[in-house]
Parts: C-alpha cells; structure tokens; sequence
C-alpha cells in the first residue's frame, strides 16, 4: 500500500487530488495540507511513501518544504505538482530533493502512474523532458563564466570534475548521457554494451556520489560541470 499525503493550497484542488487517489486499491492518502510548514509536519507524522507538493503555496512554499524533508530519515518521495511545464521552479525544486514533476491538469491516469513510479523509487523525468528541463535552466541561470543558452555541451575531453572522482572513466561517461537526457537504451546503443550493463553503471555511479536517483543525477552532473551551458 502506498502512503500519499496531499499538499496545495487550494482546497478544490488538494481535495480532487484526494478523491482521485483514493480510488486506488494500492493507495491510501494519509492526510493533507494547504501550506508547507503543515505538509512538513503531516510527512514527519503520518510518514508517506509519496508527498504531491504544490510549488507555490503561503509561508514556507513547496522548494522549502521539499529541502527540510530531505535530510529526514526515510524521507517521502516528493512529487512535484506545478501549472507550468518547466515553470522556472521546477529545477529548484528537483534540486532540494523532489523525485518528479507533474502537472496539474495532467490525467487521472498519469496521475496514478507517477505515484507509482516515484513510490518505486524512480525519477519521473522522461529522457525528453530531461532534456527540455536542463535546457531551461541553462537559459534561466548562466554559467559562472557568463556562457548563456540552452545548448547542453560536455566539459573539456577527458576533464573530470573533481565532485565525480569517485567514478570510473565508463560511469562518467554514463552519467553524462544520463544527463544529456538518453534514456537506458539509448545509452546502450551509443556504448555498444546491453541495457543491463548500463543499468548496472547506473546503480553503481549513484551509490558512489550518495544519489537517490536519475533525477538527483541530472542535477549533480549539471552543477559539478559535467554537463555545462554553452553557446
């Protein structure tokens, strides 16, 4: 059984989101919350598997709320909920901690998808919205060294940030398709070595730099310097 519990300001909203879940055999919402101060203390009481985390709510918002979940032990899996595809929050957001992000008219259906895929531990970022969602943040935040754009290019040949020196040459050179948005079999292709090899390189380079999942990937990549913004 999966443990949601359902933060937004808006009690039409909060409440459809409820309703909806509850029609799940495999789910049951816990409770609810209209700011992110009361969804941090519904999570650290009523212990989800999944928080639906509106961005924009009164005092403490949902990038807060996703942050000061984060270091808890055993913390939920945050589901982003947001009006805007890649509204300029959303990679703040992924960056805290939050394993996903959803729209809000988004079906019942895919609604009932992304619960399941954040509640198993993966990252609810398709290879293209990956793509498209660290392109925007190029745009939106320059590098430090003022390049602008959102083409994605590699740092130098053969440069390793010192972040990733943990890896082996194969597992950053994983992470970097990882990051450039290639999907598990795109990866494959590109390598010439099965999916499962990659599946294997995967697991190993999160365990190494103490990442939860893909998501957390994307993000280290980009801000280590793996990945960069170019022109």
């Amino acid at each position: 059984m999966i443990g949601i519990v359902v933060a937004d300001d808006h009690e039409v909203v909060r409440a459809g989101f409820a309703a909806l879940l509850d029609t799940q055999p495999d789910f049951t919402v816990l409770g609810t919350a209209s700011d992110g101060e009361s969804a941090v203390l519904a999570c650290r009481e009523l212990k989800p598997d999944v928080v639906l985390m509106d961005v924009r709510m009164p005092g403490i918002d949902g990038i807060e709320a996703t942050r000061q979940l984060a270091p808890d032990e055993n913390p939920p899996r945050v589901l982003i909920l947001t009006t805007f595809d890649l509204d300029e929050y959303v990679f703040d957001a992924l960056r805290a901690g939050a394993s996903g992000f959803l729209l809000k008219d988004a079906t019942a259906e895919r609604l009932f998808e992304a619960v399941r895929v954040v509640a198993a531990g993966e990252a609810l970022l398709a290879p293209g919205v990956t793509r498209r969602l660290i392109s925007e943040f190029a745009r939106l935040r320059p590098g430090p060294a003022g390049a602008a754009g959102g083409v994605l290019r590699p740092a130098a040949a053969g440069a390793v940030p010192p972040a990733l020196s943990a890896l082996t040459p194969r597992e950053t050179e994983v992470l970097r398709l990882v990051a450039e948005g290639l999907s598990n079999t795109e990866i494959a292709a590109r390598l010439v070595v099965t999916e499962e090899t990659v599946k294997t390189h995967v697991s190993r380079l999160l365990a190494k730099l103490g990442l939860r999942d893909r998501t957390q990937a994307v993000v280290a990549a980009y801000e280590s310097g793996l990945v960069v913004p170019g022109r």
